[in-house]
């Protein structure tokens, strides 16, 4: 398997260091939770029909006319592939890195591209797939933009696949909405704005067809009962929404300020700052040893929020201290 933020067991087993003493900043994931509900008391016992009230509080959120469930947008990252005759794919690139292993895996041609050269590509491949806004390093693509290509696409039988993982901070860079003409396919993410990643709850925007031979390809009970009636109320808490946007935009600002005071500059969404450096590996070693966990790519580095003002002043502490980046 591919290696992923968020493997703190991997930090403590290399560095001996107690769960307890580590901060964490290796994931994208909201460190503000929403709050889970009280379960219905058979949550555990009855095997998890599809929820009415999940669909329709996921329909409003994220605007689209038709969604699957799926057990984490991972799950349909795996899945699709399999939906598709040998095809050429072209995968926007840095990005999350599942993405071109899954089509890999799956025996399609896959070539990874940069951001500001995927317009010259999009009438030479099958498939073209984007993180908006990207993974790691928070570039986007305009909405407008981004449906002229699925038109493109679709005209000649190809997919448009736009991972909007990370975009519940910024809703008008969304095309779900459009998912109902075929091309065009949207993954969102419970786990990320949430911060309830251990829920393993992300949704497929689709043509009802595809999402059919989606569910067909994946089986019954995807997604559990628990997961299901907690998804619900999140979605449908606009209160909380609200809050949190506002909440996480201070924190992504704050994030990058502080990042820029020690002479880095970054980029990223609410959640979280990349930036590039040829000294990923010595950077990150530092700041393991001092306790804090962040996430490493072979081109740079990425950081993640901290939970509380504690964590905060010790990572400007540890960042003052630390190497040239």
């Amino acid at each position: 398997m591919l290696e992923h933020g968020g493997n703190l067991r991997d930090a403590i087993q290399r560095y001996g260091r107690p769960r307890a003493e580590w901060l964490d900043l290796s994931t994208g994931i909201n460190p503000q939770a929403y709050p889970v509900p009280p379960l219905a008391a058979d949550a555990w016992h009855r095997l998890p029909e599809p929820s009415t009230a999940l669909l329709e509080a996921a329909q409003t959120y994220y605007g689209a006319p038709q969604l699957l469930p799926v057990a984490g947008t991972q799950a349909a990252i795996q899945a699709l592939p399999r939906l598709r005759a040998h095809s050429r794919v072209v995968i926007a690139a840095p990005s999350y890195a599942e993405h071109s292993y899954q089509w890999r895996q799956a025996g399609h041609e896959v070539r990874e591209v940069a951001y500001d050269r995927l317009a010259a590509e999009v009438d030479h491949c099958d498939v073209l797939s984007i993180c908006n806004p990207n993974n790691p390093t928070g570039e986007k693509i305009s909405p407008q933009l981004l449906l002229e290509w699925a038109a493109r696409l679709a005209a000649r039988g190809g997919w448009l696949l736009v991972d909007e993982a990370f975009g519940d901070t910024m809703p008008a860079q969304s095309v779900a909405a459009y998912t109902a003409q075929k091309g065009l396919i949207v993954f969102r993410s419970v786990g990320k704005f949430f911060g309830l990643a251990g829920l393993r709850l992300g949704f497929v925007a689709a043509h009802p067809d595809l999402l059919q031979e989606l569910a067909d390809l994946l089986g019954p009970w995807t997604v559990s009962g628990p997961a299901q009636q907690i998804g619900a109320a999140a979605l449908a808490d606009t209160v909380w929404q609200q809050q949190m946007r506002r909440q996480l935009q201070d924190s992504g600002k704050r994030l990058q300020q502080l990042l820029q005071a020690q002479g880095i500059q970054s980029n990223g969404t609410e959640l979280f700052q990349y930036w590039p450096t040829s000294n990923a590996a010595g950077f990150v070693a530092y700041m393991a040893q001092h306790g804090i966990w962040i996430r490493i790519f072979s081109h740079g580095v990425r950081l993640g929020l901290p939970p509380d003002e504690a964590a905060w002043q010790r990572l400007q502490q540890t960042l003052e201290d630390a190497p040239q980046t």
